[in-house]
């Protein structure tokens, strides 16, 4: 059973060791913030921010005004040694058909990541039952290069209005070139769910970092009050330094994957945002040489011994495109696509669009992007889209403050 506070008290206890950080609920109903630090046993400074901001909330009378504030340890073997995963990436394994095959394993013959998973779904699916809407999910990371702090989000609209709020860059489509985050199968659920990337391993600013996201998130989702606190100001300008008044939104349109990162040497001395010209020496997999192929923005180079992606490349989308995308969404523009030729549902009842490339070859990823599809690359002829507009809980926010607002960003 997870500890809850009950309220109308308001107190909570934070925890040392265990799955449960802290626990801590306000005096009137509201809003649930649910936060996952050290799902990468390797990236601490999510796990000691949540410490840190437990702690201080627990020395306050009355700390929350509304709603349930939660913190959850990931990888917790893995934490204990200081490795990303120990014999699966935690952070891989949120797929329905994976779930399912480690659903039916002997205990005994689970890898301590998916025991960890069946231990978190449960968790999740409790907190959703015991509480009540609007939810808000955060995982918070770090990189293995140094890095502005960012953000990193599937692609719906209520993700992109509530992180439009805090003024650090902002990622979009990775979940195209990943299998199993957990956020992507949070959001398949239709709740807000944003990743945090608060700088590098090592660095204590990254710590400093994910605490001021932290205090603005229970700002902003409502759980503070309704007036934003005297250090909200300060917060923000940290954040905006932090991140060298980089507010832009960027799209990931290469991914380097690897086949065992003990063969992958990424060139010292890069760092993530950093704008390179095609033909750069970035790394050598295997012994081979790996150069920039077109010039771009190079984002999260691997500098560990674990991972499946050396690097990614992402370019900055334009606020118009931004925009369109929006109110093409609005009047629901993606649901005119089934009757596309080569375009159909991939089966009775699916979220999900297949699309026959032999037949709906001029359809480009740009158009299928504007209108909030990712896709993944079913065969050699087919591509299967998903569009997390179908299934986001726009009801549940729209009287946020935030949502209600029009998109804007500068």
């Amino acid at each position: 059973m997870i500890p809850r506070t009950k309220q109308p008290e308001g107190t909570g206890i934070p925890r040392a060791t265990g799955r449960i950080i802290g626990d801590m609920g306000g005096g009137q109903s509201g809003p649930t913030l649910v936060c996952f630090g050290g799902i990468h046993g390797n990236e601490p400074a999510g796990v000691a921010a949540l410490e840190s901001v437990f702690a201080q909330l627990a020395t306050e009378a009355n700390p929350l005004e509304a709603g349930r504030f939660i913190g959850v340890r990931g990888n917790l073997a893995a934490l204990e040694q200081g490795r990303r995963f120990l014999v699966h990436d935690l952070n891989r394994l949120w797929t329905l058909p994976r779930m399912a095959v480690i659903r039916e394993k002997e205990p005994s013959l689970r890898s301590p990541e998916e025991a960890g998973l069946l231990e978190i779904f449960k968790c999740l699916h409790r907190i959703l039952k015991e509480s009540g809407p609007p939810f808000y999910f955060v995982d918070l990371h770090t990189t293995s290069s140094p890095t502005l702090p960012f953000m990193t989000i599937n692609d719906a609209v209520i993700n992109r209005k509530f992180a439009g709020l805090f003024p650090v860059p902002v990622i979009l489509g990775i979940e195209e070139y990943l299998d199993g985050p957990l956020l992507s199968y949070i959001n398949e659920l239709g709740y807000v769910s944003l990743g945090f990337e608060s700088g590098r391993h090592e660095d204590p600013a990254a710590v400093r970092a994910a605490e001021d996201f932290l205090w603005l998130a229970l700002e902003f989702a409502g759980l503070m009050g309704k007036s934003p606190g005297p250090q909200a100001a300060e917060r923000l300008a940290r954040l905006r330094e932090a991140a060298r008044g980089d507010r832009n939104f960027y799209e990931v349109f290469y991914r380097h994957a690897l086949h065992g990162a003990e063969n992958f040497r990424m060139v010292g001395g890069f760092r993530s945002f950093q704008a390179l010209p095609r033909g750069t020496l970035l790394a050598h997999d295997h012994s081979e040489p790996v150069y920039m192929k077109k010039k771009g923005l190079l984002f999260m180079p691997l500098y560990q011994d674990q991972g499946d992606e050396g690097f990614f490349l992402i370019r900055r989308i334009p606020s118009r495109a931004l925009r369109l995308s929006a109110w093409l969404r609005r009047f629901r523009f993606q649901d005119v696509l089934p009757v596309l030729p080569g375009i159909r549902w991939a089966a009775p009842g699916s979220q999900h669009l297949l699309v026959n490339l032999r037949v709906a070859r001029f359809f480009s990823k740009k158009l299928f992007h504007l209108l909030g599809f990712r896709s993944k690359q079913k065969d050699r002829t087919h591509l299967l889209l998903s569009n997390r507009e179908r299934t986001a809980r726009n009801e549940d926010y729209a009287e946020t403050f935030w949502f209600r607002r029009k998109f804007v960003r500068k």
